[in-house]
């Protein structure tokens, strides 16, 4: 079953353009979102094999709408929701 981000293969997509001097991070938040998924793929929350499927199967509007790091963000809040972790808590 082929899912919104994969496109390999496909065509009509447009050249890719490389963007020279691009900063890793556009913004503080998106280090952070980097920094938060790389301790918890770390310390065994879960596993980043884990946290790639998340991302891949964020619904497709939701994953079309979002940024990078985005979907980062979204997939790492489902992933400690569905291990009982919560910042209210």
């Amino acid at each position: 079953m082929s899912r919104v981000n994969d496109v390999g293969g496909q065509t009509g997509f447009g050249a890719l353009e490389i963007e020279a001097d691009e900063p890793p991070f556009h913004a503080d938040w998106e280090a952070r979102v980097f920094a938060l998924n790389s301790v918890l793929v770390r310390n065994g929350v879960y596993r980043l094999d884990e946290f790639r499927d998340t991302v891949e199967r964020l619904p497709p509007a939701e994953y079309l709408a979002a940024s990078y790091y985005e979907r980062w963000l979204a997939a790492i809040e489902t992933l400690l929701e569905r291990r009982g972790v919560s910042a209210g808590d």
